[in-house]
């Protein structure tokens, strides 16, 4: 009976743990940070590594936590199908002429 192999982890020729690895991703990609602002930033939680690790890791686990994210935003776009929608409208003056506003509200 052949056996079911699990899927190989990105994170499996790597030293760093897939925790660490993931927050340095983040923390660049969420922030206005630059690489060696990264490493000065991770260095004071304790975290010793180089800008240029910081920038493998980007290149190499950006697009897979980017997939993540935006899985995790479709699954969860699912149950807000039965949301309703509510249009709030009026005319106001603005510099003298009357000018249509609109907001939506849920």
């Amino acid at each position: 009976m052949p056996r079911s192999r699990k899927p190989a982890s990105p994170f499996r020729y790597f030293n760093s743990s897939p925790e660490v690895i993931r927050l340095v991703v983040l923390m660049y990609v969420r922030f206005p940070l630059s690489f060696r602002n990264v490493e000065d930033l991770l260095f004071e939680r304790g975290i010793d590594i180089c800008h240029e690790t910081v920038r493998l890791w980007w290149n190499r686990f950006g697009p897979l936590f980017a997939g993540e994210v935006r899985r995790k935003r479709i699954s969860c776009m699912r149950g807000f199908r039965h949301w309703r929608w509510h249009l709030d409208e009026m005319y106001v003056k603005l510099n003298g002429e009357m000018v249509y506003l609109w907001r939506a509200v849920d």
